[in-house]
């Protein structure tokens, strides 16, 4: 038995007031479903915004702006390439994780996973700690860190996998409705450019 969810490394929030954030202990890994409290929803939007700040061209920012909100998220609403901190996390039944590593975002969770379980049979999950997930025949092998000689794995049946794959989809469309209801009273000037950035930035469409 394994469970799979889609999961976001949580920027720390000491200081941010722009919106109500949950607490949550910084750089740890929060999983995205549908059922989030709103608190929870604006953590996971302020890790997003905040994650993107570095594509924003500083010179075009108004130097004198009242919409501090808009301010803040400009940057992901313009980004091209919104990225998103974070991936599938595998837990198996003996309580060993596959987590995502440094440098693995949400938007390539869909390239990474299928082409695992549909195409090369091999995945890049990030590193420090480097996750490995390898497919042989009907059976996938998973590695928590092949960095270290005494890591942690555990297998798991490729049609198993598949099933926990589609249901961290489901998990990320449900954070998806989650946000956009979010969105609409919280940014409501900003809502449709913001959950269509949020979409992209975890490879799915937005809500209808």
């Amino acid at each position: 038995m394994i469970v799979v969810q889609p999961v976001l490394e949580i920027e720390g929030a000491d200081g941010f007031a722009l919106w109500p954030v949950a607490e949550w202990k910084p750089f740890t890994f929060m999983p995205l479903h549908g059922a989030l409290s709103t608190a929870e929803v604006g953590a996971a939007v302020m890790t997003v915004a905040a994650y993107n700040q570095g594509q924003a061209d500083d010179e075009a920012a108004p130097t004198r702006s009242v919409d501090h909100v808009g301010h803040f998220v400009r940057a992901l609403l313009d980004a091209e390439d919104v990225q998103a901190p974070g991936g599938l996390r595998v837990t198996d039944t003996t309580g060993a994780a596959l987590l995502p590593g440094c440098c693995s975002g949400l938007e390539e969770w869909r390239e990474a996973w299928l082409d695992l379980l549909d195409g090369s049979g091999h995945a890049w999950l990030g590193h420090d700690p480097s996750p490995l997930a390898e497919r042989h025949g009907d059976v996938v092998r998973l590695t928590v860190d092949a960095g270290r000689d005494d890591s942690p794995a555990f297998e798991v049946a490729v049609d198993v996998l598949r099933r926990g794959v589609a249901g961290a989809e489901r998990d990320l469309a449900g954070f998806l409705g989650a946000a956009a209801d979010w969105a609409a009273v919280r940014l409501p000037e900003h809502a449709p450019a913001l959950v269509g950035a949020l979409a992209r930035a975890v490879d799915m469409p937005p809500p209808r």
